[in-house]
């Protein structure tokens, strides 16, 4: 089977209706943020969160990292007891920082032996043992969170780009027009005044400028629900190559292309 990356969230930091927090894996043992449901969609997704190998992280909003220590702490008593299974963090050092004093506040004293245990690894590109590739760059977001994407490729040819939280920029746009998905994180309405965030306004805007397919996440929309609306349950409508993702929709390579699949009717 050629690489697969799994959406276990797809919601924004509001967590609309049927939606974690985003939430995005490939080949079930890298994680891309660790979000407060971070567990929760491991869980659901049957994943044994001792086999994750790398947590890549974007940026240190909360509903982006806030999961971290439960993830050490489920491999510290649960999971992997013996320590025997070695976890990287790809980020900046202010990014071990941050997840260290947030490691630290959640659950003081217990977590300190698993942070050393960490591979910090602080390169803008780099190598996966199974031979992903990253590269990471800026994008426009707040600058006091230190707001990257990741484009990475794989030994099979497949290519994708993570644009983490982000405005519309060109080193990102530069990325994504150099790679076979890009999954976008879209996090408000047009008629919020935010320039940090892709509205439906930009993600129409970049789909006119580029044919590389778009996977939507990080979504303001709530999935079909009994409950009262919490912002829109309307999808915006987009070109054929945009695709509104939802949780637990998984992309797979074919060797040619990435393919949609989904759990939802």
């Amino acid at each position: 089977m050629g690489p697969r990356i799994d959406m276990l969230g797809t919601g924004n930091a509001f967590l609309p209706h049927g939606r974690h927090h985003s939430f995005a894996m490939m080949d079930e043992c890298h994680i891309i943020d660790a979000p407060p449901t971070a567990l929760a969609g491991l869980r659901r997704r049957g994943i044994n969160v001792a086999n994750l190998r790398t947590v890549f992280i974007t940026h240190v909003h909360g509903d982006h990292v806030f999961g971290f220590p439960f993830l050490l702490l489920e491999r510290k008593y649960i999971s992997d007891r013996e320590g025997a299974k070695p976890l990287t963090v790809v980020g900046t050092p202010f990014v071990k920082e941050r997840l260290t004093h947030l490691c630290q506040l959640a659950f003081p004293g217990s977590l300190d032996s698993m942070i050393e245990k960490v591979n910090w690894v602080m390169d803008d590109e780099g190598t996966l043992d199974d031979g992903w590739t990253w590269e990471r760059f800026k994008v426009h977001h707040d600058d006091a969170v230190e707001p990257h994407g990741y484009r990475f490729e794989h030994p099979s040819g497949a290519s994708f780009v993570h644009s983490g939280d982000s405005g519309p920029c060109e080193p990102l746009y530069d990325a994504i027009e150099r790679s076979d998905l890009a999954i976008l994180e879209m996090g408000f309405p047009d008629w919020v005044p935010s320039t940090h965030h892709h509205k439906p306004m930009d993600v129409r805007a970049l789909s006119e400028r580029c044919s590389t397919p778009l996977g939507l996440t990080h979504t303001y929309i709530d999935d079909a629900s009994p409950h009262p609306t919490v912002l829109e349950s309307e999808f915006p409508v987009f070109l054929d190559h945009v695709n509104h993702l939802r949780d637990q929709d998984h992309i797979v390579w074919d060797g040619a292309r990435w393919n949609f699949h989904s759990t939802h009717p």
